[in-house]
């Protein structure tokens, strides 16, 4: 029997289906979702297995070099005795998020084998790990610790109900950071207040839903905008996408208003 992981479709409740055409529903790929989510934090949790093969899970912080998880862990832990032991690992990483229900947020796992970097790459990793835990300067260089790499082999992003996929351990480090999600909130926040009946505008005429009565913003990103949709018949989601990529924060200003202008003139 196939086993589903939270957020495939079956688990979500049932979302009416637009009714016209979508526009652009260009969004990041599941590899641009990973390292995205991965970058947004700093704590993770880390699966290991023990000697006698049972599985492990530990809290655990990390840095990021070029996308591939680099830790600092005890050797005396469970966990660090597990990796000096069997390099397999995994780490599932949630997205910081405001959605009251846990299971509608972000979250990735990214698996492989760990490494003990050496040369160049063990200072670039220790920096790495320094950069993103600070704490860190008080152990990391004691002999009875040890930093690793996971080296990145297999990925499954999870966005909410719904919203899945797997991508590769390749395509997950050519990914880059989106760089406009993590700075996105309060242009989202201003969107809600002050552009409501714009938002139900683009629903109608972009997002397929000409049924629209409220909608709220979701999220932006380097592509478009989520959008979360009253209709007449029930919740639905629905993706508004730029008319072309944006690269920074301070492109989304223009890039709503340009949304704007298309679905006044539809």
């Amino acid at each position: 029997m196939a086993t589903r992981d939270h957020g495939d479709p079956g688990d979500a409740p049932s979302i009416p289906p637009p009714l016209t055409e979508v526009v652009n529903s260009v969004r990041p790929t599941a590899a641009e979702e990973a390292r995205t989510i991965a970058a947004s934090t700093n704590t993770a949790t880390l699966a290991t297995l023990t000697a006698d093969g049972d599985p492990w899970a530990s809290f655990v912080t990390y840095g990021l070099l070029d996308g591939a998880p680099v830790l600092c862990v005890s050797n005396l832990a469970e966990h660090g005795r597990n990796l000096l032991a069997d390099a397999r690992a995994s780490v599932a990483i949630v997205a910081p998020t405001s959605e009251t229900d846990p299971l509608a947020s972000g979250r990735v796992t990214l698996a492989g084998v760990v490494e003990r970097p050496a040369d160049d790459e063990l200072a670039a990793a220790r920096e790495a790990h320094l950069s993103a835990v600070a704490a860190a300067k008080y152990y990391i260089d004691y002999s009875d610790f040890t930093s690793w790499v996971l080296r990145v082999q297999r990925v499954r992003w999870v966005g909410g109900y719904g919203r899945m996929e797997s991508t590769t351990g390749e395509a997950y480090s050519a990914a880059q950071p989106d760089p406009v999600q993590p700075l996105a909130a309060g242009a989202v926040a201003h969107l809600n207040a002050d552009h409501a009946d714009t938002l139900v505008a683009m629903a109608k005429a972009l997002g397929g839903y000409p049924d629209t009565t409220a909608a709220t913003c979701t999220g932006a990103d380097r592509y478009g905008l989520d959008l979360r949709l009253t209709t007449e018949r029930g919740l639905a989601y629905t993706r508004i996408g730029y008319p072309k990529k944006i690269d920074s924060i301070d492109e989304l200003r223009s890039a709503a208003v340009e949304l704007t202008r298309l679905a006044r003139r539809s």
